[in-house]
């Protein structure tokens, strides 16, 4: 892995950072002390501009003591912000069924969920026109807008896109043309337009993720909107990895919908959101058929029924709603706002810093990168050590450190499986400038069938993270690496 360039900072580095005595395996003793939230390890680091929940958590160690638990998985699931769990507990008492009754606390829940659709539609610059439809997740949206897209599309998706963006299209009979992974933001921006340059006349979508949940790199949305609009294509956003680091405005982006969870922007309530144009959406079948979506079901049920729908978000929102879910992830917007994403960047970019230098310090880790080490990324590395299985590591990391991070193929397999290659291939290169031949054959690959590694370790982090998770990380790796 090359080094990366680490800016000014008043933080310590990951190898002078203390840490407490209980994170260590060798000197862990049970505590008795009261759980407190973790803290930078010598104050001068400034703290994360978000509160979340989770921090007072103490987790049990191998060697028989505890210590509080590093979330270094948040590409998978965020924290609940401390401000979303307030509010949420602050409404339940007022809780009531939405668009349903005449009741106060039925006409309080449906003005609050209404409410909510507003405060989204405000933090993703949604256009006069766009809808917000409550989902349950990304995938869900995604899903959605498969099932409502006209019939005949032609979706362009890219091979390294994570499993929810890369499977619905076919199961609703769209004809799909993979692009392969790009090297470059170029060479993406120029697969797409020569594919749909290519294709022929009728509606198409090119569907694009903003920041990747494998490597953490931004993908250039605009411009390959900007090339979609050139070539009659929609565009739809995957978020997911994208809104809880970065300001996403439909009209400046260009994108005609986008998609993302609440449970990856700090509230993990089941709600997640599809935002954009109307038009498509309105003209579809509704994606559940039941209460909510039918605006008047008439005829005699053993001699058929005819049944109005509802336009607009509804349509496709049938069955009670959510509501708690969707103001929790409301909640979460307003926060995000009110903080400000500078905010947000700046310290999750000076983590990030410091974690990618710390790994790239352990001669055998490698870092995934699709487009290059110094491209512009969001809080998200994933990596795999030299002969070392990365799912032991994981354990190892959560039994002996306290840290949760993910292990695996991250719904996104082949894009995994390619960067796994390159990195085996990086192996293999330097293993020719030295003795190679010198060393045992079970030394010479790492684990899998065909030498490459089978997984990655993926850390994830966020606004609330404090530095000494990632100080505690880079230790670790660099502990285990040592000893084995």
């Amino acid at each position: 892995m090359n080094a990366v360039a680490l800016s000014a900072t008043a933080c310590p580095s990951p190898s002078s950072a203390t840490s407490p005595a209980t994170d260590s395996p060798a000197t862990a003793a049970p505590s008795t002390a009261t759980p407190s939230a973790p803290s930078d390890a010598d104050g001068s680091c400034p703290p994360p501009p978000l509160s979340v929940l989770g921090g007072e958590v103490r987790v049990p160690l191998s060697s028989g003591g505890e210590t509080g638990y590093a979330a270094l998985d948040q590409a998978a699931s965020a924290p609940a912000l401390r401000r979303v769990w307030d509010d949420v507990a602050a409404y339940l008492p007022s809780y009531g069924s939405v668009h349903r009754g005449a009741g106060h606390l039925s006409r309080l829940s449906t003005e609050l969920f209404e409410r909510s659709r507003e405060t989204v539609a405000d933090f993703l610059g949604c256009r006069p026109d766009d809808q917000v439809v409550f989902t349950r997740s990304t995938t869900d949206s995604l899903n959605l807008l498969a099932a409502a897209l006209p019939s005949g599309t032609r979706v362009f998706v890219f091979e390294t896109e994570h499993h929810a963006a890369l499977l619905p299209w076919a199961r609703h009979g769209h004809r799909v043309t993979w692009l392969p992974a790009p090297r470059s933001k170029a060479e993406a921006v120029a697969a797409a337009s020569a594919a749909l340059g290519a294709a022929p006349a009728g509606p198409k979508l090119l569907c694009v993720t903003g920041a990747s949940n494998v490597t953490g790199e931004l993908w250039p949305v605009r411009e390959l909107a900007q090339v979609a609009r050139r070539h009659g294509a929609r565009t739809v956003l995957d978020g997911a990895q994208w809104v809880p680091h970065r300001a996403v405005d439909l009209s400046a982006l260009g994108v005609d919908w986008v998609a993302f969870s609440g449970h990856k922007v700090y509230a993990p309530f089941g709600a997640g959101v599809l935002a954009g144009r109307a038009d498509w959406l309105d003209a579809a079948p509704p994606y559940l058929a039941g209460g909510g979506a039918s605006r008047s079901v008439e005829g005699d049920a053993g001699q058929g029924l005819t049944t109005v729908w509802q336009t607009g978000a509804a349509r496709h929102e049938a069955g009670s709603p959510n509501v708690v879910g969707a103001y929790a992830l409301a909640s979460a917007c307003r926060a995000l706002a009110e903080v400000g994403f500078a905010a947000v960047t700046e310290h999750e970019q000076r983590l990030l810093r410091r974690l990618r230098t710390g790994l790239a310090s352990v001669s055998a880790v490698r870092e995934l990168s699709l487009f290059g080490p110094e491209s512009e990324r969001v809080a998200v590395v994933s990596f795999v050590v030299a002969g070392v299985d990365s799912a032991e590591l994981a354990a190892r990391l959560s039994d002996d450190y306290g840290i949760g991070v993910r292990a695996g193929l991250f719904c996104a397999h082949p894009l995994v499986r390619l960067l796994l290659e390159g990195a085996a291939d990086h192996d293999d290169e330097a293993s020719d400038s030295t003795d190679a031949e010198a060393r045992e054959p079970e030394q010479q690959r790492e684990p899998g069938c065909d030498g490459t590694a089978t997984q990655a370790i993926r850390v994830s982090f966020g606004a609330g993270t404090p530095v000494e998770h990632v100080d505690r990380l880079v230790r670790a790796v660099r502990e285990l690496v040592a000893a084995r």
